[in-house]
């Protein structure tokens, strides 16, 4: 089972330092349907080097958008040789007749359904060139996820952990979301098997990997206070609108939620219509902000740049806005149009793409012609959003935009140690000697949350 790296290299240890954050839970979630004969490896080629001199029965390959000529060139390598090759993820699933000619199968959509039927295929000598999930999507008793063939000490955040399935709201840019069609777009499992999966877990930091996990509130409501007692701190995602209804947000909290990925993505209400991004429409993002401080929760902000409404000066108000409330950490993102998506379909029916090379679809490049920038600007607006949220003096401003001393201190620890010392944390990671600097780092992070 392989998760390839994003693009080809002699060492994976030359990578920036998010490449090293979570294992492959997708894969180790597959992996448990295997049989316990069944001999496995799951080689994550961001963190180890991947060798391809052994020739497998089966070959299972994770394919999303900027791995994907990284993926084919591997299934097509091992094709050569014999090996049976499948082809599944997001890639694969938002064009499956481009990935179909590397492979012998490919799996559309969300794999705990299929991949149980290909493996009794695979077994009779049958299997089916096509896997489509079904439409009651479910992931109520799943076997325990493979952490055994999850190489923990090579991750910085190996305690990640995933216990929903999709999102309840359907953005038009959003690439997870042509994934999850066809079938229940958001299901979670059930409260005592994710209390177990956490209880399973080591150390006492968690990251919750979903997509929104405050999207089912009843779930959520049993997982926090299931967790409430078990000592844990941990992150997660979820939206504006769902951090201003109700108390699920200071539920969360008690339970030990420290940080929290919140998708503002734009101030423009013509930009969330747009986007069909309606759950964020008449919002008070500034109360997000208070609310979150207030609880102690450090927010990373997420805001893209390029959508229709966007002018020259976006770059300098998200920035500002970010540092005058006290965002402790910002991901800027070029407006992408992932394939399968209905931003995609309608910028290509415009005859706006402009490059279809998918290295190029991380949110890092301009692969589209925006409406209101030029392509050179909207690149250096990014670039200088990066640049100037990310300068001393505005990590110092927004520190100090939070009333708690403690909060400040939390402030300038992640905001600093996000990207000015993200040097320093590449060289741990080259030198391999991230296993030896988790406990430190957990120590640390004990001490500021």
């Amino acid at each position: 089972m392989i998760l390839p790296a994003l693009t080809e290299a002699k060492s994976p240890f030359w990578r920036p330092i998010k490449y090293s954050l979570f294992p492959p839970l997708g894969l180790a979630t597959l992996a448990a349907f295997l049989s316990p004969d069944d001999e496995v490896e799951l080689v994550d080629d961001h963190v180890e080097r991947l060798t391809t001199d052994d020739a497998p029965d089966l070959v299972v390959i994770q394919v999303y958008i900027t791995n994907a000529y990284r993926a084919y060139a591997l299934a097509d390598e091992y094709r050569a040789k014999g090996c049976y090759v499948a082809l599944g993820g997001l890639h694969v699933t938002a064009l499956p007749d481009e990935a179909a000619p590397h492979a012998d199968s490919v799996f559309i959509g969300p794999g705990e359904q299929t991949f149980p039927q290909f493996l009794d295929d695979f077994r009779a000598g049958c299997p089916r060139p096509r896997y489509r999930s079904a439409t009651g999507r479910t992931i109520h008793g799943l076997p325990p996820v493979r952490r055994d063939l999850i190489k923990r000490e090579r991750y910085l955040v190996p305690n990640s952990i995933v216990v929903t399935r999709g999102c309840p709201q359907h953005c038009d840019f959003c690439y997870k979301d042509a994934f999850f069609a066809g079938g229940r777009s958001f299901y979670t499992q059930r409260v005592d098997e994710a209390l177990a999966e956490i209880d399973r877990l080591p150390g006492r930091h968690l990251y919750f990997l979903d997509d929104h996990l405050l999207g089912d509130r009843r779930f959520a409501e049993g997982l926090f206070e299931g967790m409430r007692g078990m000592n844990r701190l941990f992150q997660g995602a979820a939206t504006v609108d769902s951090v201003l209804r109700g108390d699920l947000i200071e539920r969360a909290a008690e339970a030990g939620l420290r940080s929290l990925f919140v998708g503002f993505e734009t101030f423009s209400p013509e930009n969330l219509r747009a986007s069909n991004k309606k759950q964020n429409l008449a919002k008070d993002y500034a109360e997000v902000a208070r609310r979150l401080s207030n609880l102690g929760i450090m927010i990373n902000g997420s805001f893209v740049f390029g959508m229709d409404e966007d002018g020259p000066d976006v770059f300098s108000r998200t920035v500002d806005w970010a540092v005058r409330h006290g965002i402790t950490t910002s991901t800027f993102h070029i407006q992408t149009p992932y394939p399968g998506t209905r931003l995609y379909q309608q910028l290509a029916v415009a005859g706006r793409i402009t490059s279809r090379d998918w290295d190029h679809y991380d949110t890092r490049h301009v692969v589209y012609r925006p409406a209101r920038l030029s392509p050179e600007a909207l690149k250096a607006g990014y670039d200088r959003a990066y640049r100037d949220f990310y300068g001393w003096s505005n990590i110092v401003r927004a520190a100090a935009a939070h009333d708690n001393t403690k909060h400040r201190a939390k402030h300038l620890f992640y905001a600093a140690g996000w990207k000015k010392f993200e040097p320093l944390w590449d060289l741990c990671i080259k030198a391999r000697q991230l296993g030896a600097m988790t406990p430190l780092l957990e120590a640390v992070l004990s001490r500021v949350t």
